[in-house]
This record gives C-alpha cells, structure tokens and sequence, in this order.
C-alpha cells in the first residue's frame, strides 16, 4: 500500500503525535497510524478532515501537487 509521507511530515514539522491530531480529527491513535504508515486506506471523509486541520489541499496530501494552497 502507498505510505502517506506528506502527513507524516507535516505532523512531524508541527510536533505533534499520532495521538493529537487523532484526537483533532475523531479517529484514534491506532487508526490515524495505519493511515499514515499506509497500513489501511484513509476513508475520504477522514482524509478531508486531515486536509482541513492542516489547512492544505487533499491533492496535495496525496502528493499529486507540490502546492498545498487550498483553491477554494
């Protein structure tokens, strides 16, 4: 399965673990690592929840844009 580097990363620039941004987007710690190990597919509503706490785009957390601006 494909790893989820960019969330990683981004949860590692802010100094946060697994468990608090778990807990910022209602999934627990176990889940939220399976996700970002790439252990499990994130769900989309889960994924959007990800892109919005980290205020960047979903095409940017799946590595499809360098640009992480949110085109709303």
């Amino acid at each position: 399965m494909k790893r989820y580097r960019r969330i990683r990363d981004l949860r590692e620039d802010r100094d946060l673990s697994q468990a608090e941004v778990g807990a910022a987007i209602n999934v627990t710690q176990r889940s939220y690592s399976y996700y970002e190990n790439g252990q499990h597919l994130i769900p989309l509503e889960v994924l959007c929840a990800i892109a919005d706490f980290y205020q960047v785009s979903v095409d940017y957390l799946l590595e499809r844009t360098d640009n992480p601006k949110v085109n709303r």
